[in-house]
This record gives structure tokens, sequence and C-alpha cells, in this order.
């Protein structure tokens, strides 16, 4: 698309404003880069018209929590998202490994616990298609990997190898490891791994980049960059991207916290914040991991997790940083300007969360950044209010919410009904006043906020749009369909502190714009899966058309 001046007017469809539907016949006019004006058809003769078709304008869409220079770099290796079986994950590695054989190391990943009994799966399935050289392959959620025998040799893992404080090597009956490695124990391979290159990073960003804008993705939080101090670290790929004008995204970067330190940690934190800046890219926030999933009983449970009797077990999840001196580090980073983003995910961890929070509160008065609390997978009742009375946004991974297996058989029987019943209380807090933002964690799940939206509004998926069907999880947590497109737009945007330039369809904000091909007002609830995005607009440029190329 093209105009003499650079300006258009989006008309003929639904315009949804970060916040709600605007009343019909709302036009919507850019130029220069920017929103120019919004609501009955006035005067723009100079601008080309831009036919919604009874589509719907929105803001851009902004996912709160995904990691996309790791998904991207994931995508040009062994990818395995794609598939659902073990037999297939083994074709696919198999297959890499043949076509790659001057790799070192088969890397890669993406595989789903629920194709595995137990979520477990084993070395000696691995071996049979890679036997020569060494495999570590993350799961979706990046909280396990699967190795074979070869790297478990290689890094000197056997039956009298400890476990290290957070994590868990999985081990058979007579102790030997399995190959699976749980949480920090897959550390114990990792490290030996040789480091991607910054060439590698860049490319997989621009990759994902691409992917995202064909979904209407116009920024996000990279939730963790800094981790390393080398050029690999992400933050070398997002800091050349933007230099070079080819970051069109408005990207917020989380700085690691390392959980095996305090707060000595903090001037190194400061510093890379001051050089971590350019274009449209910055890291102002700060990532806390607290606890692991619920799926291998790590995330921080208030009670035990159950056995497969249904009688508690001893164990009630890991505190990745000590409790006792959360409140301490949350307040000092508050007092330095920086907005703390929690990996909050068992109702212990989400407890500690917000104490930190009213502690940093009590000290330092209202915070200059918007604190949030992410995956909030089992949220105590009592703790539900706290977000609104300690200024903490929910961010919530709506794909989640739903039935599959992963949830039906290796979470449920595990957490018991009443805990089961505490599952991703999207309803339940904004009832409460709690300031929702949303993500999707990709490459743990797909990044698509049409499907995400889809999820919240319904709790299920139907199976054409790779979910397990049309029967709701915990119904009673729907969210209504302006709530949850204002959590992908408005409501991430605020946590971003880009609410000033983006997240809504506003006079004088940044042309940041998504076209979907359907009237999301008129759309039956459980149809919104079938919309798809048409254009990507960002700061007023075609960034993607459907059918069309990709601009850089």
């Amino acid at each position: 698309m093209r105009s003499a001046t650079g300006n258009f007017l989006f008309r003929n469809g639904s315009v949804f404003d970060g916040t709600r539907f605007l009343p019909a016949g709302t036009c919507v006019t850019i130029g220069g880069g920017k929103i120019v004006d919004v609501g009955p058809p006035g005067k723009a003769d100079a601008a080309e018209p831009v036919d919604l078709a009874g589509g719907t304008l929105l803001p851009g869409f902004i996912d709160a929590h995904m990691h996309p220079v790791f998904a991207g770099s994931q995508l040009r290796h062994c990818d395995l998202h794609a598939a659902s079986t073990e037999a297939d994950y083994l074709e696919i590695i198999g297959g890499y490994a043949r076509s790659h054989p001057d790799e070192q190391w088969i890397t890669g990943g993406g595989w789903w616990m629920g194709a595995f009994p137990g979520g477990i799966p084993t070395k000696d399935s691995l071996d049979a298609v890679v036997a020569d050289r060494p495999v570590f392959l993350p799961n979706q959620d990046g909280h396990g990997a699967w190795v074979n025998s070869r790297a478990l040799t290689l890094a000197g893992i056997d039956a009298r190898t400890p476990d290290p404080p957070d994590g868990r090597i999985e081990r058979d009956a007579h102790g030997e490891p399995v190959g699976m490695l749980q949480e920090g124990a897959a550390s114990l391979v990792s490290r030996l791994i040789p480091p991607a290159t910054s060439e590698d990073y860049y490319q997989g960003l621009l990759a994902a980049q691409d992917y995202l804008l064909s979904l209407g993705i116009t920024g996000w939080q990279d939730a963790i960059v800094g981790r390393a101090a080398d050029e690999t670290d992400p933050t070398t790929a997002y800091l050349r991207a933007a230099q070079a004008g080819t970051l069109q995204a408005s990207v917020v970067g989380a700085l690691w916290w390392d959980r095996h330190r305090g707060l000595e940690q903090l001037p190194e934190l400061l510093h890379q914040r001051s050089v971590a800046a350019a274009g449209t890219f910055r890291a102002t926030s700060v990532k806390m991991m607290l606890d692991g999933v619920a799926e291998n009983h790590t995330a921080a449970m208030l009670e035990p997790y159950l056995d497969a009797d249904g009688c508690a077990t001893g164990q009630s999840g890991l505190d990745f940083i000590d409790p006792a001196e959360l409140g301490r580090y949350v307040t000092a980073l508050d007092a330095a300007g920086f907005q703390v983003h929690f990996h909050a995910l068992g109702d212990r961890a989400v407890r500690h969360a917000l104490d930190a929070l009213a502690a940093a509160r009590r000290q330092n008065g209202q915070p200059s950044a918007r604190h949030h609390l992410a995956h909030l997978q089992v949220v105590h009742p009592d703790d539900v209010p706290r977000f609104a009375q300690v200024g903490a946004t929910a961010n919530i991974q709506p794909l989640w919410a739903m039935h599959e297996p992963q949830m039906d058989e290796l979470t449920i029987p595990f957490l018991g009904e009443r805990r089961s019943g505490w599952q991703y209380p999207f309803r339940s807090l904004v009832d409460a006043g709690a300031a929702v933002c949303a993500g999707s964690d990709w490459p743990v799940s797909s990044p698509d906020p049409i499907l995400g939206v889809h999820v919240a509004v319904n709790r299920s998926l139907p199976a054409s749009a790779g979910g397990t069907g049309d029967q709701p999880f915990l119904p009673q947590q729907r969210i209504g369909l302006d709530s949850a497109l204002a959590a992908y737009t408005s409501g991430s945007a605020e946590v971003n502190g880009m609410a000033a330039t983006a997240g809504a369809i506003r006079a004088g904000l940044d042309a940041d714009l998504v076209v979907v091909d359907a009237d999301l007002a008129a759309l039956p609830a459980g149809q919104i899966c079938q919309a798809s995005v048409r254009h990507t607009w960002v700061r007023g440029q075609l960034a993607f058309e459907r059918n069309g190329q990709q601009r850089r």
C-alpha cells in the first residue's frame, strides 16, 4: 500500500481502541507515523483509504512475556514444536542429525511433556536415533531437557551424581539417570554446549520478528536478557538490530537476576540498563524466577504435592530465591527505578512476590514502574485481592488455561481438586480490580494473540486450532472479549512503559496497528480462533501483509 502523502484512512470495519469497541462507523486516520484522527468520517481527502472490509482494526498486539531470540534460534535448529508424539520427535531428530553431520551437538527443542509417560522421556530412545553425538533438547517450557547417553557421559552424570539444589536428575529404580534433567540439573549438560554466536542470535531475532509481525505483534517484553556476559547475550542482537534499523518492534528487555547472588549484582544491572538502550529497545526490567513448574513438582506450593494415590508427598516445590531476602532485593530494585518481572507459578511463589512488593511499597511508596507477576498457575484465593492492593499487574498466559494432557494427566491429579480449582483465575483477578496484561511465553506456547484471546474468553480451544476440544476448563474464570483484547494491547503497553505511545488507538500515539479479517465485535465467542491477521502496521508503515512480503 502506498500513499503520496503517507496518510491512510481506515474505514468500513470495527475499531477496538485498546479498552473497548468504538461506535459503528468510526474511522481512523494516520499520517507521519502517528494516529491523526479517530471518529466519524471527516476531511481526509488526501489520505489513501484502507478498506477494513468488515474486519477489525486494533492497536498492535504487545506480548508481555516471551523469549523471541531463543525461539527464533530454536526455529533454525532441531525444532520439535510441530510434532506431538515421541515417534514424530524421533523422526525429526534423526532426520536433523543426518542432514547436519558437521554439528558437534544436536540442539533445538520444543517437545511436549504430554507425549511421554509421566512427562519423562528417556535417553534410550534418543540413543536409537543419535548415538555418536551429544543431544540436548529443552522441552516447550524450558524447565527441563531431554539428553542422550553421550551427553550424560560428557557431563559425568551417573548414579553417584547428586541432584543440584535447584534441580533434579530423573532416575530409574536403580538410581541411574534416565535422560531427563529438570530445572537447574539441565545446566550440568548445557554448560558444555559450544555457545551460540552473536550472528546466530541476530538471525534468530530477525526470524522471530518476521513471524511475530505476521501475528500482529508490534512489541514485546523479552523475559530473559543479560544472562550472559558476552556477545551471545540476546541484548547484543537487539542492540545490533536497533542500530542497523532492522528492529521494527518496540521491545523491553528483562535483565536476569542471578538467583545464586544477592544485591552485589545491583551495580551490574544498573550498568546493563545504561548501555542496553538503542532505538526501540531498552532493558528496564529485572526478571526474578521464583520457582519452577507444576508438571515436574518444582512450582512452589503452600502445601505438598500429592502422589498418584492422592496422598501428600514430602515435596512442595522449590524456592529459587530465598524468600527471607526477596523483600530486600525487590525494595532495592524498586528504589533504583527497575520494574520487577516475577516468574511466579505456584501459590507460594505468588504469595512471596506479593509480600515482597508490599514491603517495597511500605519502604518506597508508589512505585515508578509497573511490577508484574507472570504465569500465575495457582493463586490462593486470599491473594487474589492483593494484586490491586499492592499495585501488581497479573501477567497471564491464556493458552495454558485449558484442558490438555499436560494439565489433565500431569497437573490436576497431583494438585488435587481444591487447588486445581485455583488455577489461572483470570475472572477473579479482573473482578478484584487487578491490572492485567498478557503474554505467551513463546516458544513455550504459540505467540498468536488471537488464539490466546480465544482461550481467555472460552477456556478451551477446538482441535481445528490446535487445542483439544470445546470442554471449558474452569469456565467460571472466563473473561470478556474487551478484557482479553485489552490485556494484549493497553494492558501490556502499560507494563512495558509504552502507554504514552502504543497500546491504544488515540490521536497522537504511534500508528502501531493490526487489521484482523473478522468483525471481532460481532463474531460468536467460539469462532474467535478462526480470525487471522491481514495487515500489521508499525509507526505508520506496512510491516506485514497477508500474501505479501514482510518488510525490514
